[in-house]
C-alpha cells in the first residue's frame, strides 16, 4: 500500500495562501527549496487539485528554459516534468507534462491509488487534501511554516468529522525562522 502525505508551505496562523491565492509570502530559502526539490525527486505521484495545479503548470514546465534559471531551479522544473502527477478537477479539460485527469469521484481513485504498489504519493492544494483527510486516507501531514501571520486566506486544515491523533516523526528548522514539523496518522 502506497503512503499519502499532505505537505505545503503554510503561515504561522494556518493559512497555505493569502487571500487572492497570493503565494509572494512563501518564497523559499535555497536549502528549502533544495528540500522540496528533494521531495519532489522522491515522489512516486503527486496528486493535485485543479488551483494548485493551474499554478504549478503555469510555471514549472519551462522554468528551466527561462534567462537567469538557477541550477536548482532547472533540476525541480525537470524533478518536476518527470514526476507522474494525477489532477483531480471537473473543470479542466485536459492536462499535460506527465499528468492525467481525473474527473470523477476523488476519494475513490485515490483509495484505489493507495491501494496500488508504487512508491509514495504527495496530495497538495486545500480543497483535494480535506477530501482525503475527512476520509481518513492521509498517512503522514508535512507543515513547512513561515513565520509570517495572514490573517485570512486558504487553510491547510479544513473541518473534520473526527479527530486526527497524530504522532511528530522530525522537526527541522531551515532559514529565516522557518520550521518544518512532520507527523505521522495514528490508526
Amino acid at each position: 500500500m502506497r503512503k499519502l502525505t499532505f505537505a505545503m508551505n503554510l503561515s504561522l496562523d494556518g493559512y497555505i495562501a493569502a487571500p487572492g491565492e497570493d503565494l509572494g509570502w512563501s518564497v523559499p530559502s535555497d536549502d528549502m527549496f533544495q528540500w522540496w526539490s528533494d521531495r519532489v525527486g522522491a515522489t512516486g505521484l503527486a496528486l493535485y487539485g485543479r488551483k494548485l495545479w493551474e499554478t504549478m503548470s503555469s510555471d514549472w514546465p519551462t522554468a528551466d528554459q527561462k534567462p537567469g534559471a538557477t541550477p536548482a531551479e532547472i533540476e525541480y522544473a525537470r524533478r518536476w516534468r518527470d514526476m507522474p502527477k494525477v489532477v483531480f478537477s471537473s473543470t479542466i479539460g485536459t492536462v499535460d507534462w506527465n499528468a492525467r485527469l481525473v474527473t470523477g469521484d476523488a476519494v475513490t481513485e485515490i483509495t484505489r491509488l493507495k491501494a496500488e504498489d508504487g512508491g509514495p504519493m504527495d496530495i497538495g492544494g486545500a480543497t483535494l487534501a480535506a477530501a482525503a483527510a475527512r476520509a481518513g486516507l492521509i498517512d503522514e501531514y508535512v507543515l513547512v511554516t513561515a513565520p509570517v501571520l495572514l490573517g485570512s486566506g486558504t487553510p491547510f486544515f479544513t473541518a473534520l468529522d473526527n479527530w486526527v491523533n497524530l504522532t511528530l516523526m522530525e522537526t527541522r528548522t531551515f532559514p529565516g525562522g522557518v520550521l518544518l514539523t512532520r507527523y505521522e496518522t495514528r490508526r
